[in-house]
């Protein structure tokens, strides 16, 4: 089974910076994607942002564009998400995402989460 685990999380106040990261392990032959979601309590989970990577094309949602930037380590499989600028409304559980290649399968694969929170 693949694993994906973030780290990072913590509490900052607005106009802070944060920095999350997430490792991918287990019978991995390639990853074509990975990515961030969070969610907010009573919300739904939403898409943060993305990176491909065999292109290195980035997508972010309207929301964090500019603030945000996300990066990947494609020898050692991870991805990390520079949080600058940050607003309460960012406070949400970032949840880790990737496209994962193995021997049987190809599929998305989750972290735990990870908790961010922005106080005013």
């Amino acid at each position: 089974q693949v694993q994906l685990v973030e780290s990072g999380g913590g509490l900052v106040q607005a106009g802070g910076s944060l920095r999350l990261s997430c490792a991918a392990s287990g019978r991995i032959f390639s990853i074509n994607r990975m990515g961030w979601y969070r969610q907010a309590p009573g919300k739904q989970r939403e898409f943060v942002a993305h990176i491909i990577s065999s292109t290195d094309r980035t997508n972010y949602a309207d929301s964090v564009k500019d603030r945000f930037t996300i990066s990947r380590d494609n020898a050692k499989n991870t991805v990390s998400l520079q949080m600058n600028s940050l607003k309460p409304e960012d406070t949400a559980v970032y949840y880790c995402n990737a496209n994962v290649v193995t021997m049987v399968r190809t599929n998305d694969y989750w972290g735990q989460g990870t908790q961010v929170t922005v106080s005013s």
